[in-house]
């Protein structure tokens, strides 16, 4: 039987994570997950600057680096959904 399921949610994933939890318990209501936990946890979108390389936490979706200014960026964290842990009894 599941108990609990942890999910890492990438800032800039594109999943609303009210929305996952709805659609979670009404996939799980009146089966055998019912009552299952779904844990999230939002991972910060983080990037680094291809010219210093600097890496840092990208604050209001502004992809310029803090220490050279540069748009010269790329994205290292916080655009994926994965399932990192499950419960089961």
């Amino acid at each position: 039987m599941l108990k609990s399921v942890r999910v890492h949610i990438g800032q800039m994933s594109a999943i609303v994570p009210e929305s996952l939890s709805f659609c979670f318990g009404v996939m799980t209501s009146g089966t055998e997950l019912e009552g299952a936990r779904l844990m999230m946890d939002i991972i910060p979108l983080k990037a680094i600057c291809r010219d210093c390389e600097e890496a840092f936490n990208v604050q209001n979706y502004e992809f310029l680096c803090p220490r050279c200014g540069s748009r010269n960026i790329e994205t290292i964290a916080g655009q994926d959904l994965s399932i990192v842990e499950m419960e089961v009894e």
